[in-house]
């Protein structure tokens, strides 16, 4: 249900009088265009999760050896 007044229009259309732009320029591509470059990034990415995965467990069980050892250091006082 369209509210009262609108009679159908958008605001645009209610207050803009002349015709729409057109884009002058053409859009033109790079080498490759986007594609290759996204396609690179995308080879790049299971090994670099891989790296990124292992290189946290490793931090992890470090931290998790800190924390056993303050946890015996002082149930054993």
């Amino acid at each position: 249900m369209e509210p009262l007044g609108s009679y159908g229009t958008s605001w645009a259309d209610q207050w803009d009088n002349g015709p729409d732009p057109y884009p002058t320029e053409s859009r033109k591509t790079g080498a490759g265009g986007s594609r290759a470059k996204y396609s690179k990034k995308a080879e790049d990415g299971p090994g670099k999760t891989k790296s990124a995965a292992i290189t946290g467990m490793k931090k992890a069980k470090v931290g998790f050896t800190w924390i056993k050892q303050k946890y015996s250091n002082t149930t054993k006082k």
